[in-house]
């Protein structure tokens, strides 16, 4: 399979598609993943957001934010909201998307 890992900050034409697909997979409003992503448009080093990608598809995505609900502000950044769609797990990805923000941050 081919994809690609893609930043939001250099793809914001995603944002809309991005934050319904987070919603959707976590239950979370869309209006919470958009504010952290027009956030992550202003250019700062965090919140960022990455996504994996085929033909327009999102196949699995995830964040990095500076709290991810717990008192802990040592601990920062969080990764957060790791999924892969069911149909293309077992093949890498979360694990790629996990190295690419790491080369990323």
């Amino acid at each position: 399979m081919k994809y690609e890992i893609v930043r939001l900050q250099q793809r914001p034409g995603l944002i809309s598609q991005a934050s319904r697909w987070f919603e959707h997979t976590f239950g979370i409003p869309e209006e919470v993943y958009r504010a952290s992503m027009e956030q992550c448009l202003q250019g700062g080093a965090v919140p960022q957001w990455y996504m994996a990608m085929d033909q327009g598809e999102i196949l699995g995505g995830l964040g990095v934010i500076e709290n991810d609900f717990h008192d802990r502000p040592d601990l920062t950044p969080n990764v957060c909201a790791v999924y892969v769609e069911e149909g293309y797990r077992c093949q890498g990805i979360a694990g790629r998307l996990l190295h690419f923000v790491c080369q990323d941050m």
